[in-house]
């Protein structure tokens, strides 16, 4: 069968390393939103008057939208056109970025932030099913490392870069540096990225549409909620209950509608099911951890927001770096051990940042062990993400990647309010000794304390409460923190070698790619082999010695076609090799053809047809005395 020797019927092949550059870009305005605003909450407190709770919700109301909005999105995608969605997703996040700087108050910044959520499950999901549409199989690997790599440094340098505008600028600045950076993304997105799309897309599923926004919604803000006001308060519980309920219609709903938004027989290949499953667990203590150490680095050892910047931007380095390499570890180790090894890798940072991180823990140790979760990571999600991909049909890669970003989501936010919880009852355990250690303290003041690491840091600088007291509020505040943080830590280690045990049994090892990509890969293989560029046409006749003459190409054709065949062991890969390539000169086509009929008249058994001046198939002799000899 001939292999095709291009992949050119690809949307914007020839220009696809050049365009995986802005997919990178348009991919760092995500990820630089998300953790820069993180350094820029103080400020945005201080100058807008937001409460506690305003200030969760200005976060929040990103999260919510962008991630009940992912499913839906990814699809129109695939309908509409991927890199149209990718489009309209940065003109939409730059407009929701000047929006939220411009904020006039803390209801106004919320709703941008939210506008801004809509923006952005347009961009997440078409980057991924970009890079699936434009790349072939064999580069697809590499290019979704590139992905995680661009993911993970523009997730690292977010806190660097918020810190540093927020030195020299007021907290609108983290919201305007996404202009240029938006309008770099969509020049280069226009100019190099091909469209694609789903050409056989189904009819839009209404129902399924409706039914996964809402229920989607439900669980994040349940989930959100139970992080802020406790797993059995009313609200949670009614918010869980509507999610189950939608969820599950979804399912049912999805299981038997022939134009499903969502095929569930996607979950069929473990690939896919396994792949997802377990960067939930990873994304759960991932974001759990990076949460607390935020928190860790600044209010208890005292760095400023850039100095912890700093001190983080080491592991999205290393993160990057790793990410970047763990396509080439894959295909030497598979996918299943690499993910394993990735996660594992992790999983004993965690735990050693659970036994050793205390109030006095120094930067270098900070910094290694963070080093080692970043290379486990780094070495576990690119492979796990191009697993997912390389599991789902390219027409719908679009809800592939949408899949695979709304279980990162999931995940997180549970990270975020389970091990937050655990954080928080271990923290408020650690203060019961406060009120018989300083009797004399207000009760409004234990409140807040309790509230709180932060809060405790604030409440000190109070120059009514006398130092000793305050020392006192600080060095049991400082503990309890710490202490309810390495527990967290300890059980999301426990999870994450959980995950490792998940993967050795279930993913497979190399991903089991969807029938329908590979068979239209063998039909485009069966087509023949188009011309090479530097052919040169032979024209001139080859006289045979029986007086029968035959045009070079023809020649030339037919030992390509011969090539296929059981003909092929005596004519070897060097002689078709040398037919299809032609020559530039007389001398050296007709060197290979005697090559070629030497090798006829040492095969005695083989036929072969040749083409006579009439056009008729004749059999070759069989006899190596009667087989034609070449000349000129």
């Amino acid at each position: 069968m001939n292999q095709p020797h291009t992949w050119d019927h690809l949307p914007g092949y020839a220009t696809r390393w050049t365009g995986l550059i802005f997919i990178g870009i348009s991919l760092i305005v995500i990820s630089l939103d998300n953790t820069i605003l993180n350094v820029a909450i103080p400020s945005i407190s201080r100058d807008l008057g937001a409460t506690a709770s305003e200030l969760q919700w200005i976060v929040d109301a990103y999260i919510l939208i962008f991630a009940s909005l992912l499913l839906t999105l990814g699809a129109i995608g695939d309908r509409f056109g991927r890199k149209r969605l990718l489009k309209i997703g940065l003109v939409w996040f730059g407009i929701g970025s000047l929006a939220a700087a411009l904020a006039p108050s803390t209801e106004a910044l919320i709703a941008a932030r939210a506008f801004l959520g809509i923006g952005g499950a347009m961009i997440m999901p078409s980057t991924l099913s970009i890079i699936s549409a434009t790349f072939p199989p064999m580069e697809r690997p590499k290019a979704i490392a590139i992905w995680a790599a661009i993911f993970g440094l523009g997730v690292g340098i977010g806190p660097v870069v918020g810190g540093a505008l927020l030195t020299q600028f007021e907290w609108n600045s983290v919201f305007l540096v996404n202009l240029p950076v938006v309008s770099i993304a969509l020049y280069g997105v226009t100019k190099y990225l091909g469209e694609s799309k789903d050409d056989n897309a189904p009819r839009v599923d209404f129902p399924g549409v409706v039914l996964s926004i809402i229920g989607l919604f439900a669980l994040i803000f349940a989930i959100i909620e139970a992080g802020v006001k406790g797993w059995t308060d009313t609200q949670v519980l009614i918010a869980f209950g509507v999610a189950a309920v939608l969820l599950t219609l979804f399912a049912i709903w999805e299981a038997k509608n022939p134009d499903a938004m969502l095929p569930l027989h996607f979950f069929k290949n473990m690939s896919f099911t396994g792949a997802n499953l377990a960067l939930a667990m990873v994304i759960f203590s991932l974001f759990g951890v990076v949460f607390f150490l935020n928190q860790y680095t600044q209010s208890v050892l005292g760095y400023s927001p850039l100095e912890a910047g700093l001190i983080s931007f080491p592991l999205a380095l290393v993160l990057a770096i790793t990410a970047s390499n763990s396509a080439r570890l894959a295909a030497w180790l598979g996918t299943k051990i690499t993910v394993a090894l990735g996660i594992a890798i992790a999983a004993t940072s965690l735990l050693l940042m659970s036994l050793i991180f205390d109030v006095t823990t120094s930067i270098v140790t900070i910094i290694l062990i963070e080093t080692i979760l970043a290379a486990g990571m780094g070495i576990a999600m690119s492979p796990a993400t191009n697993s997912i991909m390389g599991s789902v049909p390219v027409r719908k890669a679009g809800i592939g990647s949408a899949m695979n970003d709304t279980n990162r989501q999931l995940g997180g936010a549970l990270g975020v309010a389970i091990l937050g919880t655990i954080m928080n009852n271990a923290y408020i355990d650690g203060l019961a000794g406060l009120p018989q250690a300083l009797p004399q303290i207000p009760a409004e003041v234990l409140a807040g304390v309790s509230n709180s690491i932060q809060a405790a840091h604030i409440i000190v600088q109070n120059p009514q409460i006398p130092e000793a007291a305050r020392n006192i509020i600080v060095s049991m505040a400082d503990a309890a923190f710490v202490d309810g943080m390495t527990q967290a830590m300890l059980i999301g280690a426990f999870i994450m070698y959980g995950a490792v045990l998940f993967v050795l049994a279930v993913l497979p090892a190399q991903v089991r790619r969807p029938q329908e990509d590979l068979e239209r890969e063998s039909r485009l293989a069966a087509q023949p082999a188009p011309a090479s560029p530097r052919l040169r046409p032979v024209t001139q006749p080859v006289r045979l010695v029986n007086g029968n003459t035959v045009d070079a190409i023809e020649i030339m054709t037919v030992m390509r076609d011969v090539k296929t065949g059981a003909y092929v062991v005596q004519l070897g890969e060097q002689a078709y090799d040398g037919l299809a390539d032609i020559p530039r000169t007389k001398q050296d086509f007709m060197r290979v053809l005697r090559g070629v009929a030497k090798i006829v008249e040492r095969d005695s058994g083989v036929q072969q047809a040749a083409q006579s001046e009439n056009g008729s198939v004749q059999p070759l002799p069989s006899s190596p005395r009667e087989a034609p000899a070449i000349g000129d």
